[in-house]
């Protein structure tokens, strides 16, 4: 498996193939019809991210050294953006997930500047959430 870097680094060369910020929407959406979501019991407070826009959820997962996560939203977008997490995030330790700066993901990946500053703001909130999880 390739490090968490050069995951990111994967992402940011599929959105580089768009040059208009419409058709890197498109890929998100694209994204967000191929995960599986999560089922109405995991939609609950506890897994709710705060400070996001739309109803949005992760739910955490361990196996061994390794976490996982699945993710769900009723915004396409923001279930595009949040399987990115699932991309990234999943079978990862604990140790590398704390490395990646929130604030920094989305433009590390060429997508902060296409992104509106909620969605941002609340894709931040979300990573947050899972590092604030980590260290309980």
């Amino acid at each position: 498996m390739a490090d968490i870097n050069a995951t990111m680094e994967s992402i940011r060369d599929e959105f580089s193939l768009f040059t208009n910020p419409h058709d890197k929407y498109v890929l998100l959406v694209d994204m967000a019809n191929d995960t599986a979501g999560l089922a109405p019991e995991h939609r609950i407070d506890d897994n709710k991210i705060l400070g996001c826009t739309s109803q949005s959820w992760i739910v955490k997962e361990k196996s061994g050294d390794t976490f996982s996560f699945r993710t769900d939203s009723d915004a396409m977008i923001v279930k595009g953006l949040l399987s990115l997490i699932e991309r990234v995030f999943n079978k990862r330790t604990k140790e590398e997930i704390l490395t990646i700066d929130g604030s920094k993901f989305l433009f590390s990946i060429g997508l902060g500047t296409v992104i509106s500053s909620q969605r941002t703001n609340g894709f931040s909130n979300a990573i947050r959430k899972i590092q604030t999880e980590l260290l309980d």
